[in-house]
Protein backbone atom coordinates (compact mmCIF):
# COMPACT_ATOMS: atom_id res chain seq x y z
CA UNK A 1 0.00 0.00 0.00
CA UNK A 2 1.24 3.57 -0.62
CA UNK A 3 2.32 5.76 2.25
CA UNK A 4 0.23 8.62 3.57
CA UNK A 5 1.78 11.24 1.30
CA UNK A 6 1.52 9.30 -1.96
CA UNK A 7 -1.99 8.10 -1.18
CA UNK A 8 -3.23 11.59 -0.39
CA UNK A 9 -4.32 10.78 3.17
CA UNK A 10 -5.24 13.93 5.08
CA UNK A 11 -5.14 14.49 8.81
CA UNK A 12 -8.72 13.27 9.21
CA UNK A 13 -7.88 9.91 7.67
CA UNK A 14 -9.63 10.54 4.35
CA UNK A 15 -8.02 9.20 1.19
CA UNK A 16 -8.14 10.78 -2.25
CA UNK A 17 -6.15 10.45 -5.45
CA UNK A 18 -4.52 13.24 -7.41
CA UNK A 19 -5.02 13.84 -11.11
CA UNK A 20 -1.78 11.93 -11.73
CA UNK A 21 -3.97 8.85 -11.08
CA UNK A 22 -1.19 6.61 -9.79
CA UNK A 23 -2.35 3.04 -9.32
CA UNK A 24 -1.78 3.01 -5.57
CA UNK A 25 -3.66 6.24 -5.03
CA UNK A 26 -6.68 5.11 -7.01
CA UNK A 27 -6.84 1.70 -5.34
CA UNK A 28 -6.49 3.17 -1.84
CA UNK A 29 -9.16 5.80 -2.50
CA UNK A 30 -11.71 3.29 -3.77
CA UNK A 31 -10.90 0.85 -0.97
CA UNK A 32 -11.98 3.57 1.45
CA UNK A 33 -15.30 4.31 -0.30
CA UNK A 34 -16.27 0.70 -1.01
CA UNK A 35 -18.68 0.12 1.88
CA UNK A 36 -21.01 2.98 0.93
CA UNK A 37 -20.06 3.43 -2.70
CA UNK A 38 -23.36 2.32 -4.25
CA UNK A 39 -25.40 4.43 -1.82
CA UNK A 40 -23.25 7.51 -2.43
CA UNK A 41 -23.57 7.14 -6.20
CA UNK A 42 -27.34 6.93 -5.95
CA UNK A 43 -27.59 10.02 -3.75
CA UNK A 44 -25.03 12.17 -5.56
CA UNK A 45 -26.49 11.41 -9.01
CA UNK A 46 -30.05 12.00 -7.73
CA UNK A 47 -30.89 8.45 -8.78
CA UNK A 48 -29.75 8.98 -12.38
CA UNK A 49 -27.06 6.29 -12.06
CA UNK A 50 -29.75 3.61 -12.38
CA UNK A 51 -30.94 5.01 -15.70
CA UNK A 52 -27.35 5.28 -16.93
CA UNK A 53 -26.73 1.62 -16.11
CA UNK A 54 -29.84 0.63 -18.07
CA UNK A 55 -28.54 2.54 -21.07
CA UNK A 56 -25.24 0.68 -20.85
CA UNK A 57 -27.00 -2.68 -20.85
CA UNK A 58 -29.05 -1.69 -23.89
CA UNK A 59 -25.92 -0.52 -25.72
CA UNK A 60 -24.07 -3.77 -25.00
CA UNK A 61 -27.18 -5.85 -25.83
CA UNK A 62 -26.01 -8.95 -23.92
CA UNK A 63 -27.16 -12.37 -25.06
CA UNK A 64 -26.90 -15.89 -23.65
CA UNK A 65 -23.57 -17.43 -24.55
CA UNK A 66 -21.69 -14.13 -24.76
CA UNK A 67 -18.61 -13.42 -22.65
CA UNK A 68 -18.53 -9.81 -21.43
CA UNK A 69 -15.70 -8.00 -19.68
CA UNK A 70 -16.95 -5.35 -17.24
CA UNK A 71 -14.02 -3.11 -16.38
CA UNK A 72 -13.95 -0.95 -13.24
CA UNK A 73 -16.86 -3.07 -12.08
CA UNK A 74 -16.47 -2.15 -8.42
CA UNK A 75 -19.03 -3.99 -6.32
CA UNK A 76 -20.65 -5.57 -9.37
CA UNK A 77 -23.68 -3.29 -9.63
CA UNK A 78 -22.93 -2.73 -13.30
CA UNK A 79 -22.19 -6.43 -13.94
CA UNK A 80 -25.34 -7.99 -12.50
CA UNK A 81 -27.69 -6.98 -15.37
CA UNK A 82 -25.48 -8.78 -17.91
CA UNK A 83 -25.68 -12.01 -15.93
CA UNK A 84 -29.45 -11.58 -15.63
CA UNK A 85 -29.65 -11.47 -19.44
CA UNK A 86 -27.87 -14.84 -19.66
CA UNK A 87 -24.38 -13.64 -20.61
CA UNK A 88 -21.24 -14.63 -18.73
CA UNK A 89 -19.73 -11.49 -17.24
CA UNK A 90 -16.30 -11.04 -15.66
CA UNK A 91 -16.35 -8.08 -13.24
CA UNK A 92 -12.80 -6.71 -13.08
CA UNK A 93 -11.45 -3.96 -10.85
CA UNK A 94 -8.21 -2.63 -9.38
CA UNK A 95 -9.61 -2.05 -5.88
CA UNK A 96 -9.54 -5.09 -3.61
CA UNK A 97 -11.85 -3.29 -1.19
CA UNK A 98 -14.50 -2.88 -3.85
CA UNK A 99 -14.15 -6.51 -4.95
CA UNK A 100 -14.51 -7.74 -1.38
CA UNK A 101 -17.79 -5.88 -0.94
CA UNK A 102 -18.92 -7.14 -4.33
CA UNK A 103 -18.23 -10.77 -3.43
CA UNK A 104 -20.21 -10.35 -0.21
CA UNK A 105 -23.22 -8.78 -1.92
CA UNK A 106 -23.15 -10.69 -5.21
CA UNK A 107 -21.62 -14.12 -4.58
CA UNK A 108 -22.85 -15.41 -7.92
CA UNK A 109 -20.40 -13.21 -9.85
CA UNK A 110 -16.78 -14.17 -10.52
CA UNK A 111 -14.78 -11.08 -9.58
CA UNK A 112 -11.21 -10.58 -10.82
CA UNK A 113 -8.60 -8.17 -9.45
CA UNK A 114 -6.66 -6.65 -12.35
CA UNK A 115 -5.08 -3.48 -13.68
CA UNK A 116 -6.70 -2.02 -16.80
CA UNK A 117 -3.23 -1.45 -18.25
CA UNK A 118 -2.25 -5.12 -18.02
CA UNK A 119 -5.27 -7.40 -18.24
CA UNK A 120 -4.80 -11.08 -17.34
CA UNK A 121 -6.83 -12.28 -20.33
CA UNK A 122 -5.86 -13.85 -23.64
CA UNK A 123 -6.16 -12.03 -26.95
CA UNK A 124 -9.62 -12.00 -28.54
CA UNK A 125 -11.35 -13.51 -25.50
CA UNK A 126 -14.49 -11.38 -25.10
CA UNK A 127 -17.54 -10.56 -27.19
CA UNK A 128 -17.91 -7.14 -25.59
CA UNK A 129 -16.10 -4.93 -23.12
CA UNK A 130 -17.65 -2.13 -21.11
CA UNK A 131 -16.39 0.38 -18.58
CA UNK A 132 -18.64 2.74 -16.65
CA UNK A 133 -17.21 5.75 -14.83
CA UNK A 134 -13.81 4.09 -14.64
CA UNK A 135 -11.84 5.11 -17.71
CA UNK A 136 -11.47 8.59 -16.24
CA UNK A 137 -9.62 7.06 -13.27
CA UNK A 138 -7.04 5.10 -15.26
CA UNK A 139 -3.49 6.44 -15.30
CA UNK A 140 -3.30 6.14 -19.10
CA UNK A 141 -6.73 6.01 -20.75
CA UNK A 142 -5.33 5.42 -24.24
CA UNK A 143 -3.23 2.48 -23.04
CA UNK A 144 -6.29 1.00 -21.31
CA UNK A 145 -8.40 1.34 -24.47
CA UNK A 146 -5.66 -0.38 -26.45
CA UNK A 147 -5.46 -3.19 -23.91
CA UNK A 148 -9.23 -3.64 -24.02
CA UNK A 149 -9.06 -3.89 -27.81
CA UNK A 150 -6.45 -6.65 -27.44
CA UNK A 151 -8.76 -8.89 -25.40
CA UNK A 152 -11.90 -8.44 -27.51
CA UNK A 153 -12.86 -10.57 -30.50
CA UNK A 154 -12.85 -9.05 -33.99
CA UNK A 155 -16.06 -7.09 -34.44
CA UNK A 156 -16.73 -7.03 -30.70
CA UNK A 157 -18.31 -4.00 -29.04
CA UNK A 158 -16.81 -1.41 -26.72
CA UNK A 159 -19.19 0.62 -24.54
CA UNK A 160 -17.82 3.47 -22.42
CA UNK A 161 -20.14 5.31 -20.04
CA UNK A 162 -18.40 8.32 -18.55
CA UNK A 163 -19.02 11.80 -17.21
CA UNK A 164 -18.80 14.40 -19.96
CA UNK A 165 -19.68 18.00 -20.82
CA UNK A 166 -23.26 19.32 -20.73
CA UNK A 167 -24.20 20.69 -24.13
CA UNK A 168 -26.31 23.67 -23.00
CA UNK A 169 -24.11 26.50 -21.68
CA UNK A 170 -26.33 27.67 -18.77
CA UNK A 171 -26.76 24.08 -17.60
CA UNK A 172 -23.01 23.49 -17.98
CA UNK A 173 -22.35 26.42 -15.63
CA UNK A 174 -24.90 25.18 -13.11
CA UNK A 175 -23.42 21.69 -13.23
CA UNK A 176 -19.89 22.99 -12.74
CA UNK A 177 -21.02 24.88 -9.64
CA UNK A 178 -22.65 21.69 -8.32
CA UNK A 179 -19.42 19.76 -8.77
CA UNK A 180 -17.29 22.33 -7.00
CA UNK A 181 -19.58 23.47 -4.20
CA UNK A 182 -22.42 21.04 -3.53
CA UNK A 183 -21.09 17.58 -4.35
CA UNK A 184 -18.27 17.51 -1.75
CA UNK A 185 -20.65 18.77 0.94
CA UNK A 186 -23.25 16.11 0.18
CA UNK A 187 -20.50 13.49 0.13
CA UNK A 188 -19.66 14.26 3.76
CA UNK A 189 -23.12 12.95 4.67
CA UNK A 190 -23.21 9.75 2.63
CA UNK A 191 -19.64 8.65 1.93
CA UNK A 192 -17.10 6.88 4.12
CA UNK A 193 -14.38 8.93 2.41
CA UNK A 194 -15.67 12.40 1.46
CA UNK A 195 -12.27 13.59 0.22
CA UNK A 196 -12.56 11.13 -2.67
CA UNK A 197 -15.40 13.21 -4.07
CA UNK A 198 -13.17 16.26 -4.29
CA UNK A 199 -11.08 14.18 -6.69
CA UNK A 200 -14.29 13.15 -8.49
CA UNK A 201 -15.19 16.77 -9.19
CA UNK A 202 -11.67 17.65 -10.33
CA UNK A 203 -11.34 14.59 -12.58
CA UNK A 204 -14.69 15.28 -14.28
CA UNK A 205 -13.71 18.85 -15.05
CA UNK A 206 -10.33 17.75 -16.46
CA UNK A 207 -11.84 14.99 -18.64
CA UNK A 208 -12.21 15.40 -22.45
CA UNK A 209 -15.60 16.31 -23.87
CA UNK A 210 -17.63 13.97 -26.08
CA UNK A 211 -15.67 14.56 -29.29
CA UNK A 212 -12.38 14.55 -27.44
CA UNK A 213 -12.99 11.09 -26.00
CA UNK A 214 -14.26 9.81 -29.36
CA UNK A 215 -10.98 10.93 -30.92
CA UNK A 216 -8.94 9.09 -28.28
CA UNK A 217 -10.98 5.92 -28.85
CA UNK A 218 -10.42 6.14 -32.61
CA UNK A 219 -6.70 6.70 -32.15
CA UNK A 220 -6.54 3.46 -30.18
CA UNK A 221 -7.70 1.48 -33.20
CA UNK A 222 -11.44 1.23 -32.54
CA UNK A 223 -13.80 1.85 -35.45
CA UNK A 224 -17.39 3.07 -35.95
CA UNK A 225 -17.08 5.32 -32.89
CA UNK A 226 -20.28 7.08 -31.92
CA UNK A 227 -21.73 8.62 -28.79
CA UNK A 228 -25.03 9.61 -27.26
CA UNK A 229 -25.58 12.18 -24.53
CA UNK A 230 -27.41 11.22 -21.35
CA UNK A 231 -28.90 13.69 -18.86
CA UNK A 232 -28.10 16.65 -21.07
CA UNK A 233 -24.47 15.65 -21.55
CA UNK A 234 -23.61 15.14 -17.88
CA UNK A 235 -22.82 11.63 -19.08
CA UNK A 236 -21.92 10.40 -22.56
CA UNK A 237 -22.28 6.84 -23.80
CA UNK A 238 -19.60 6.00 -26.38
CA UNK A 239 -19.83 2.87 -28.50
CA UNK A 240 -17.30 1.39 -30.95
CA UNK A 241 -16.26 -1.82 -32.69
CA UNK A 242 -12.92 -3.61 -32.76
Amino acid sequence: MPDADSAGIDGAGSTRATLDKRHGEIAAMFDRVAARYDLANDVLSLGQDRAWRREVVQAVAPRPGQLILDMAAGTGTSSEPFAERGATVIPTDLSLGMLLIGKQRRPGLSFVAADALQLPYADASFDAVTISFGLRNVEDAAAALTEMRRVIKPGGALVVCEFSTPTWTPFRTLYSNYLVAALPRIATLVSSNPAAYEYLAESIQAWPDQQGLATVIEQCGWRDVEWRNLSGGIVALHRARS
